[in-house]
């Protein structure tokens, strides 16, 4: 058992039943009163994230996870076919265990979290940052770089991103997975 003096970002803890991920913490130490740690949680089944208060000193319970780098195959009605790139292991997962599905590419190096106790999943993260080609988008005008004036680009894996208007088919962006906005122009 730990204590809330252990939490730190990416601590994965089991609370109300379920598995959650530390996203940002807060020790407080107002004038008056006793200290406590604010906390935002993110659930690790349901994705949701919400915040909570630990009295100073509060136990959790932590559970120790493992991330191990795996190959996005491909996905199917059965849900989504990743390879173990050490021994070759295949592991199937489905849809919602996915961070943004919409920027995976075949052969793709992924990080699956696995629940070390259970050895199950409990989910796949993409690389921060992927490079695609825009398959469409209306074509720029020249002069357009002034502003910060976004227009809709469709790029390879068929998700749609917001990207400046200087972009043009053909292009490779970088797209950040976390938040699916254009990153910058690929070099």
């Amino acid at each position: 058992m730990a204590t809330t003096a252990d939490i730190k970002n990416g601590l994965c803890i089991r609370h109300n039943h379920d598995l959650f991920t530390v996203v940002e913490f807060q020790h407080v130490k107002p004038g008056k009163g006793p200290a406590f740690v604010r906390t935002k949680l993110k659930s690790l089944t349901t994705g949701k994230v919400l915040d909570n208060t630990f009295s100073a000193g509060h136990k959790i319970e932590t559970v120790r996870v493992e991330r191990r780098q795996y190959q996005f195959l491909y996905n199917d009605e059965m849900g989504y076919h990743f390879m173990n790139i050490q021994d070759y292991e295949q592991v199937t997962i489905p849809e919602h265990l996915v961070d943004s599905p919409q920027f995976l590419q075949p052969e793709m190096i992924c990080e699956l979290v696995f629940n070390a106790e259970e050895e199950s999943v409990l989910t796949c993260e993409l690389p921060p940052f992927v490079e695609l080609e825009v398959t469409y988008t209306e074509p720029g005008l020249k002069g357009d770089t002034a502003t910060n004036t976004l227009k809709p680009a469709k790029v390879e894996t068929g998700a749609e991103v917001k990207v400046p208007l200087f972009i043009n088919q053909g292009d490779r962006i970088k797209v950040d997975t976390r938040t699916g906005a254009y990153s910058e122009r690929a070099k």
